[in-house]
């Protein structure tokens, strides 16, 4: 049985191709590549029918990734996550076909975990030793541990405003760490400097191919979680925009493949108004974002000042019919509560920020009562303490509480 129908790498730009049997980072144009199957002729050894007694592991579509040979997959048991019906916040917005695809169960608490399984085992197919990244948290902690499970060495630099738990997942995998006094993109200026210097692999966004692979099966499983039918709208919390722009890519696959039939989902990314270059270059029709100058939001996931990939995103965005919203970090930290006392649920904040978007959206009309709506939450609201202030009353041993 073939393990992966993986044809080549090729640049969305110009449209050149590399082999997928070597270690290849940027085009040389500078634009990053994307991982291209052979689906006509998968579409001739498969049908969705196959997948049903397979294990409900992100790996069950290992057709449709890029690892070459099973013996390099590296798994902590990622994916198929749960698409939950979120019936008392949809009706509080106004949205009773309102869904959630919880990310937060992932290992390492985080979508991020997608991205670096995938990364990680392709990575080991082309005998990385060792690798490198920028991160603002979550990306490095899942890279940092997946990489200590395949004996590789990775150095992670982040912000040090990033949030701890994030910083201890990665200080315990035994990751070479540190701390930046600044963003995201001063931590990828310091990784470019020593990938140059000691020809470390850049595992960057978007600077390796193989992140988008993990994380467009979050795309992939929606499909088959709605028995291969499509939702109308799917919100994406939007930094970098792997995840966006990964979800785009397997809705196209399915397509292509005729596993799905009609008009893809109205594709939503989501920014904080901290933090919104995305959204003011869909506002302006544009076709890459401007870096945003002294970023800052609370859910921090998505302060990325400017994205390699915002091209590619902002396509995905006008080739769906989508949109993209900016959210008040106040706003978000309200929803993220009203989503735990309705629902149970303790999303993270960029999730929270999603639920948000859609509430705004279907104010605004933009959104359909009738319609099928999935918001992404990308991680374990438990990550992020700090977002939570509370004050508890302390009880003496004697005291009797009374109401």
């Amino acid at each position: 049985m073939q393990n992966s129908f993986v044809s080549h790498l090729y640049c969305p730009k110009c449209a050149t191709s590399y082999t997928i049997e070597d270690r290849h980072q940027l085009c040389l144009c500078g634009s990053p590549l994307l991982v291209a199957y052979d689906l006509e002729r998968l579409a001739l050894s498969m049908d969705p029918t196959q997948l049903r007694d397979r294990e409900p592991t992100l790996w069950r579509y290992r057709e449709l990734l890029p690892v070459l040979h099973s013996e390099n997959v590296v798994t902590l048991g990622e994916g198929f996550t749960p698409l939950l019906p979120m019936p008392s916040i949809g009706a509080d917005m106004q949205i009773p076909g309102l869904l959630m695809k919880d990310e937060g169960l992932l290992p390492t608490g985080s979508f991020k975990a997608r991205g670096a399984a995938v990364g990680i085992s392709k990575a080991k197919e082309l005998g990385v030793q060792e690798l490198a990244m920028p991160t603002n948290g979550n990306a490095g902690a899942a890279w940092a541990l997946y990489a200590a499970r395949a004996k590789m060495k990775s150095t992670v630099i982040m912000p040090v405003d990033a949030p701890l738990i994030t910083r201890n997942e990665c200080a315990i995998s035994g990751s070479n760490l540190y701390l930046v006094n600044g963003l995201i993109s001063d931590a990828g200026r310091i990784v470019a400097d020593l990938v140059k210097s000691y020809g470390l692999y850049d595992a960057s966004t978007l600077k390796e191919p193989y992140r988008i692979e993990g994380k467009k099966t979050m795309g992939l499983e929606i499909a088959e979680q709605l028995g291969w039918k499509l939702p109308d709208v799917i919100l994406y919390p939007t930094g970098g925009g792997v995840g966006l722009i990964g979800i785009y890519k397997a809705l196209q696959e399915l397509q292509t493949l005729g596993w799905v039939q009609g008009k893809l989902p109205r594709l939503v990314a989501v920014q904080a108004e901290g933090c919104a270059p995305i959204v003011k270059a869909w506002e302006n029709q544009e076709k890459a974002s401007e870096f945003w100058q002294e970023s800052k939001t609370v859910a921090f996931g998505i302060n990325v000042p400017k994205a390699l990939g915002d091209f590619l995103v902002l396509e995905a965005i006008y080739a769906t019919g989508g949109c993209a919203v900016s959210i008040h970090d106040e706003e978000l930290l309200q929803e993220q509560q009203r989503i735990a006392e309705l629902e149970g649920a303790f999303v993270c904040p960029e999730g929270a920020a999603t639920f948000a978007a859609a509430r705004k959206l279907k104010q605004s009309g933009w959104i359909a009562e009738n319609e099928c709506v999935i918001a992404l939450n990308t991680g374990a609201g438990i990550k992020y303490p700090d977002t939570v202030n509370v004050q508890v009353p302390v009880l003496q041993p004697e005291q009797r509480i009374t109401r």
